[in-house]
């Protein structure tokens, strides 16, 4: 294992120590630093939005907290869920009056943590409600979507519901909007290596150099098919095409498409893959809306990259254009 870090057991909360450092006007803590909030946290009068998670993902989840998007999010260790404290706390501090929401992905570890904060706040007279993602086309089929997992499609989320927040929206508005916003988003991924945790000091699964796995999750879970390497249009277009298959989008739709890397992918791959989308949704007559380019969701120093399609109508739209301003997000 080779890694820039010190004590594997410290790598999660200096790393927080140096991002919260490093944006002290957007950032701030609980007493427990794995309790991240906005700097300016309360915001009176506002639904608040929180989600959580474990690192080795980044930018999620901290790096989507800031206004017009999250308020707050509780941060585990490598790959593991939060506390149940540490959520509580992120609930407590965010909290300005008019009730929290969660968004985050469909993990039991998480589910069952999110759950039980919910709990804990509501004898604080917190008014909790949780939004699931579940966005991963390639871990479920359409007939059992409950079963898939959460992935990149959160930022969507994340970023239109916080637009509604910030223009005021009640409790059931802003959970409104990332219910509509995922159940118009679709996500698939590739893998083409693993990642290594620090704690663990090897490799999380293995992989031949010649070859990929479709559909491989960001925890490096089973994805749909290992198979022989293929040239980037190649997996593009595979992707592309079970994504829309499952979307199903009318020609003449608008699409905010994000293409991210994983964490190894250089961005010069990650345009030529969004070239041969934009080629493929031209040609079936679909716009996109908005391009995303770059890594909002990665898996350590996994390489490979993940394809997020959303349907936007005009409402929609117009969220994903309000501003937001976070460490790692900024939409002017």
């Amino acid at each position: 294992m080779k890694k820039i870090i010190n004590d594997p057991v410290d790598f999660v909360p200096e790393m927080l120590d140096g991002l919260i450092k490093a944006h002290p006007d957007q950032l701030a803590y609980t007493e427990d630093i794995h309790a991240i909030v906005r700097a300016d946290a309360p915001v009176e009068g506002k639904v608040a939005l929180a989600t959580g998670g474990g690192s080795g993902h980044l930018p999620v989840f901290l790096g989507y907290v800031g206004k017009g998007m999250l308020d707050g999010c509780a941060v585990g260790d490598v790959f593991a869920s939060p506390s149940a404290d540490q959520m509580l706390a992120v609930t407590q501090k965010i909290h300005g009056g008019k009730g929290v929401v969660y968004i985050y992905g469909n993990y039991g570890g998480d589910v069952m943590n999110f759950d039980m904060a919910t709990e804990m706040a509501d004898m604080d007279d917190i008014e909790v409600r949780t939004v699931l993602v579940k966005d991963d086309v390639a871990s479920a089929p359409p007939e059992e979507a409950d079963r898939r997992r959460g992935v990149a499609g959160m930022i969507f989320a994340f970023k239109t519901a916080g637009a509604k927040a910030d223009q005021g929206g009640s409790l059931d508005e802003v959970v409104a909007i990332a219910e509509k916003t995922l159940a118009n988003t679709r996500t698939m991924g590739v893998a083409l290596s693993p990642c290594t945790v620090p704690q663990a000091g090897k490799p999380t699964f293995t992989i031949g150099d010649d070859e990929m796995e479709i559909g491989m999750g960001i925890h490096g879970e089973p994805g749909m098919k290992r198979e022989k390497l293929q040239t980037a249009d190649e997996i593009s277009e595979r992707m592309t095409e079970a994504i829309l298959a499952d979307l199903q989008p009318n020609a003449g739709d608008r699409i905010a498409v994000m293409v991210n890397g994983l964490g190894a992918t250089p961005p010069e791959e990650l345009y030529v893959m969004f070239r041969k989308v934009h080629d493929i949704f031209t040609r079936k007559e679909l716009t996109v809306y908005r391009a995303y380019v770059g890594e909002y969701a990665t898996s350590m120093e996994m390489a490979g990259a993940s394809f997020t399609f959303m349907k936007v109508d005009d409402e929609l739209a117009a969220l994903l254009d309000h501003p937001a301003h976070t460490p790692f997000f900024t939409q002017v």
